[in-house]
């Protein structure tokens, strides 16, 4: 799992290098609803109310999303300093539901 872990993490800086990632809650929230966002990387260590927030527009759009990783592995991943982070594209987003549903 932890081989995972990393190539999701390699692939996170992929999509930010490759301009289909978007950050910050109110970005990240306009992208569910408008169904722009095809997965949801929310972390781990996020607030109370902002994971409540995202997760429940997530599961009402149906959008997947992943609260796999802690703010500083998210940050470390994408060189930025945020809790939330949507893809953009979806051929990323098929590959982030693949490598996070592996065993």
């Amino acid at each position: 799992m932890i081989k995972n872990n990393q190539q999701v993490l390699n692939l996170l800086g992929l999509a930010r290098r490759a301009r289909q990632l978007q950050s910050g809650e109110g970005i990240v929230i306009k992208n569910i609803q408008t169904q722009q966002a095809k997965f949801v990387f929310l972390a781990a260590d996020a607030g109370k109310a902002s994971a409540k927030k995202i997760t429940d527009k997530c599961k009402f759009y149906g959008i997947p999303f992943s609260t796999a990783y802690t703010k500083d592995q998210l940050s470390q991943a994408t060189g930025q300093s945020r809790t939330v982070f949507c893809v953009m594209q979806s051929g990323f987003a098929r590959k982030f539901e693949e490598l996070l549903t592996m065993d």
